[in-house]
């Protein structure tokens, strides 16, 4: 990879670094090269994307442009973004996140919206407990903490590095108070925990089939376990249907997010269960089916 490293010190402000990571990146297939740029970038000066912007004229020094020149060779090889920086934003709020988490998307957010919706955080009733099954950097956990006052929640994953990141970022948001993390498979280790109000899940849905036509950057550096279920992407979402009026109390919640694909073949589970009198299927903000939600009879 031909960098600007070869030049003179003086040649390569911020701006001019930016500018041409940005089209090299381009050049190579990226996505989003002008962001991945700004965000790579920080990361190596310690600042924010914003402070970029006031240091357009300032010379990169050879540190900086050899520890940003590396930042990029890696975001080239395919190491998502989120992983080189250690963090993601999600819900307006900043986790921690690494190779032993699936990184956060957007459409998850859409299940922290449901959850507040039928929540209302403004009740004056009893407060929930929430259970979050497959927590990962326990994005979902976390906000249930933050955004529903009082709110006792559980939190599992099967995977202890996952519940090391989940603590640092229970820890980070200080909810540490409400937020209980127990490893288990799934409802494995929960047989004790009295019912819960509500049980949230980002399960795996991503077939074999469609695991193999990933962008490498996902296929190869997200955890395949956090990602695929089983042939048809269904395994985990019955699994945890099947199991969850167990958990549930009368009136109580199940919501999942899943494919677009999969929503109205997920809402028909919860039609066939006998313990489930009325399920929802919710849209993300480009209009697909992501979020679909059954109430426990």
């Amino acid at each position: 990879m031909n960098t600007p490293a070869t030049n003179r010190d003086a040649t390569w402000t911020i701006g001019r670094l930016l500018q041409w990571t940005t089209e090299h990146l381009a050049k190579k297939g990226a996505d989003s090269p002008r962001l991945d740029a700004e965000v790579l970038l920080a990361k190596a000066r310690g600042c924010t994307r914003v402070d970029l912007y006031t240091a357009f004229e300032e010379v990169a020094d050879a540190e900086l442009r050899a520890s940003f020149r590396e930042l990029v060779r890696r975001r080239l090889a395919g190491t998502p973004v989120a992983y080189l920086v250690g963090q993601r934003e999600f819900y307006s709020l900043s986790f921690e996140v690494t190779p032993a988490v699936l990184i956060p998307r957007p459409e998850t957010e859409h299940v922290v919206l449901r959850l507040l919706e039928l929540a209302n955080p403004d009740s004056t009733g009893p407060a929930p407990r929430v259970l979050d099954l497959g927590t990962g950097s326990g994005v979902l956990a976390v906000c249930a903490a933050k955004y529903l006052p009082k709110a006792e929640v559980v939190a599992v994953d099967c995977s202890r590095e996952a519940l090391e990141v989940a603590q640092r970022n229970v820890e980070r948001h200080q909810v540490e108070d409400c937020v209980r993390l127990i490893q288990s498979d799934w409802f494995e280790s929960l047989q004790e925990e009295p019912p819960f109000d509500f049980i949230v899940s980002n399960p795996p849905y991503v077939s074999e089939q469609e695991f193999a036509e990933l962008p490498v950057d996902v296929r190869e550096h997200e955890p395949a376990v956090a990602l695929v279920s089983d042939e048809d992407g269904l395994g985990a979402t019955r699994r945890i249907i099947d199991a969850s009026p167990a958990h549930l109390k009368p009136g109580g919640w199940l919501i999942l997010e899943t494919s677009p694909m999969l929503a109205d073949r997920v809402a028909e589970r919860f039609r066939q269960s006998e313990c489930f009198d009325r399920e929802e299927i919710g849209r993300d903000l480009g209009r697909r089916q992501r979020v679909v939600s059954g109430r426990r009879a």
